[in-house]
């Protein structure tokens, strides 16, 4: 299986997971340009896609998705609360309503040869949703934008291969940043973002001795630094006495906001 990120971060996200025969891209939130030439540096085109699996409806993950939809016709894979918000967005234009399909929360669907699983996560969106793909050899999940994280995404995030996980902002960073009071709680709380330090203590819960690796992606121009999130989470994973792993046994790296990332083959 492939594993890779066109955009990862607040201004826009597009990933990309498939295999031999089938290939999906998880949310569409930079130019159609852009996530062209994401394809073609690994030797895809956005034609290639069966599907586009929706995580939520926030501008950066779908401010791309009518000029997609329209010149390629792929499917689109949401949740009913998601597609009634993407309906209503007029920036996005009009989009064909037999491209809709309705998924559900942990109830699995098959595209090709891939299974995929959304589970429900926590953020200040209609109904969204984190992605857990496998098929017959590979298992991998995208899971950002979320507020926490629980028993059900924990289990969700087992047994993986690969997976990206978000590590939005530093706390101490953002408290002493310029954003507005509000906007700052909204971030911390339970429908926001999830901090570099609980990232780490996430990763920690699912990591096993197969991990091939870790993305860490959706980090915050404002509010984060590359290199914060990566030591960070290591010294999560390092200092957590409940795991027998430290950060540096693991391949952990960090999905650009402006570059395509590593392709990881699985």
């Amino acid at each position: 299986m492939d594993f890779f990120s066109i955009a990862s971060g607040s201004s826009g996200n597009c990933i990309c997971v498939g295999d031999d025969s089938t290939h999906v891209m998880i949310d569409a939130g930079i130019s159609g340009k852009r996530i062209e030439a994401g394809m073609n540096k690994y030797d895809y085109t956005t034609a290639d896609m069966d599907g586009l699996l929706v995580t939520h409806e926030h501008s950066d993950h779908v401010s791309g998705l009518g000029v997609i939809s329209r010149k390629y016709h792929i499917p689109i894979y949401a949740t009913a609360g998601t597609i009634n918000a993407i309906r209503s967005m007029k920036s996005l234009g009009a989009i064909d309503e037999s491209l809709f399909h309705i998924i559900r929360p942990d109830e699995d669907f098959v595209l090709g040869t891939l299974n995929i699983h959304p589970f429900h996560i926590s953020h200040d969106a209609a109904d969204p949703v984190a992605y857990r793909i496998e098929n017959n050899k590979s298992k991998v999940a995208v899971c950002t934008d979320l507020g926490y994280y629980d028993s059900n995404i924990i289990d969700n995030l087992m047994g993986l291969d690969a997976m990206l996980l978000e590590a939005n902002h530093d706390i101490h960073m953002l408290e002493v940043g310029t954003y507005p009071y509000q906007l700052k709680q909204r971030i911390l709380g339970d429908y926001g973002h999830l901090s570099n330090e609980a990232s780490g203590k996430l990763l920690s819960h699912v990591l096993h001795d197969n991990v091939k690796h870790v993305f860490l992606g959706h980090l915050s121009h404002e509010n984060n630094y590359p290199d914060l999130a990566y030591e960070t989470v290591r010294l999560e994973v390092t200092m957590d006495e409940s795991t027998p792993y430290t950060g540096a046994d693991f391949n952990i790296t960090v999905a650009s906001r402006s570059e395509v990332s590593e392709r990881v083959v699985i």
